[in-house]
């Protein structure tokens, strides 16, 4: 498939993969940012591929993963209301929030519906007049244009019934935060390169200046996750600390300015709750004040629910690079995609859904281990058994697994 296959060669893997066995001299630690790099990492084996010094830090960018937990309630108070269609993408429907998610609210009688695109749920608003419909629009500044303009345009066409539950995040302020953690051990970032499609490479020069990181703008095929890499190593074996655009092919240095025009139009930049984390100053984007009156948060007055994460789930520290995924008590058996005790596990860009796809049947010691303590906290507390369907594992070549689906999603 064209710009897809030939990302994904095998020899220039290798020739890729030499090139940083050479460089490498000393120990690094390295933080993807994205989850769409991390699945790509996990389910190539890219990982175990590299030198033992180069460590691949699992970090907070899934859009799903990060949604606050209050915000989860709030959609579920929004779609529980008579007269709502709440519209969502399919992967926020099984995340859980305080005992429940959106698929029972839906078996509660709830109309919520799955779209494909934001303009689907102001089509349906135009199809239904009498009745309020909601878009829940997460996720960071790859999706935020498509929610912009579908606000903008409700606004144009005076539709009334159509609002918006926001929870968009940026991508540099929690650069910022993670360098700023007094337990980070990150020395480099790969930058998401979706992000910089929209934004540009702007943000990141003064961020890689001020905490002595090397940035690299990198994709999410094999050989880009390689070559982002590469380049990283080189600038670290270097002692250089600048920002680098491995994603050419995508990324412009100014970012789509259509689209950054719309993001400045109808979002203003707000502090954010990030899911396990905490709030991050200036570090969302709400409804800038011209759009106020598509805000699903003030239309239905939800905006004073305030919600605990749970205890049990360590997703936080997940999406922070302090734990891998396997490393948490709950993986694979309390926690599973069918019993999610956290986002990460559910998401098709989460941390833990990806080790769970590609790599839970590797780990058999202990996975043993923690079934049996898992079966005894099922015993004691009626949690459903874990799943035990079998899954494909990771093969450690540069080459995709022929089995594994192409687009691996525990949500289905």
């Amino acid at each position: 498939m064209k710009y897809i296959d030939e990302f994904q060669d095998p020899d220039l893997a290798r020739r890729l993969l030499d090139d940083i066995h050479a460089a490498v001299t000393r120990p690094w630690a390295l933080m993807e940012v994205c989850g769409g790099q991390t699945h790509t990492i996990i389910r190539h084996g890219i990982d175990q591929l590299l030198p033992d010094q180069v460590e691949l830090i699992h970090g907070p960018g899934c859009p799903v993963c990060v949604t606050p937990l209050e915000v989860i309630d709030k959609a579920l108070e929004v779609a529980s209301r008579p007269g709502v269609i709440f519209c969502s993408f399919g992967d926020m429907l099984r995340v859980p929030g305080t005992g429940r998610d959106l698929f029972q609210v839906r078996s509660e009688g709830g109309d919520v519906r799955v779209v494909y695109s934001p303009l689907d749920a102001l089509k349906i608003a135009q199809q239904n007049p009498d009745r309020e419909v909601v878009f829940f629009g997460i996720g960071f500044e790859t999706t935020a244009p498509p929610n912009a303009m579908t606000v903008y345009q409700a606004r144009k066409l005076g539709i009334r019934n159509f609002s918006l539950l926001v929870s968009h995040v940026l991508v540099p302020p929690a650069i910022e935060a993670i360098m700023r953690s007094p337990n980070c051990r990150v020395q480099a970032f790969l930058a998401a390169g979706h992000v910089c499609s929209v934004m540009g490479t702007g943000e990141y020069p003064e961020l890689a200046e001020r905490f002595r990181v090397p940035i690299v703008v990198t994709g999410f095929e094999p050989l880009d996750i390689l070559e982002g890499v590469r380049r990283t190593v080189l600038q670290l074996e270097r002692g250089e600390h600048t920002v680098d655009n491995a994603y050419a092919r995508a990324v412009r240095p100014e970012g789509n300015p259509a689209a950054r025009a719309m993001l400045a139009d109808v979002f203003e930049v707000t502090d954010r709750a990030w899911r396990g984390i905490g709030v991050i100053p200036a570090s969302g984007w709400r409804l800038s004040e011209r759009y106020r009156e598509y805000d699903a948060e003030h239309r239905f007055s939800v905006s004073g629910i305030r919600t605990l994460e749970p205890a049990e789930c360590r997703s936080g520290e997940v999406l922070q690079g302090l734990l891998k995924p396997h490393e948490c008590e709950a993986f694979g058996t309390v926690c599973t995609p069918r019993t999610p005790l956290g986002a990460t596990m559910v998401s098709s860009e989460g941390a833990c859904a990806a080790y769970y796809l590609y790599r839970r049947l590797d780990l058999p010691a202990a996975a043993a281990s923690k079934t049996a303590a898992a079966a005894e906290h099922a015993g004691a507390s009626g949690t459903p058994a874990p799943d035990s369907t079998p899954v494909p594992t990771a093969t450690a070549t540069a080459a995709p697994a022929p089995h594994a689906p192409r687009e691996a999603s525990p949500v289905v």
